[in-house]
């Protein structure tokens, strides 16, 4: 049985204000550290699968 999607109707995604520059640099960073540690994954799937 399929499940059902809850569709949300929403304007702002977040606070009420904008971010500060520490914010966006953590976010930054974070995404970046997201980033790294997935092309390391990708490598290393590839050298066990040859």
């Amino acid at each position: 049985m399929k499940s059902k999607k809850t569709e949300l109707n929403v304007d702002v995604i977040g606070g009420q204000g904008s971010l500060t520059v520490a914010e966006e640099k953590a976010i930054s960073e974070f995404i970046r550290q997201r980033k790294l540690a997935s092309q390391k994954n990708k490598k290393t799937d590839r050298s066990k699968a040859a």
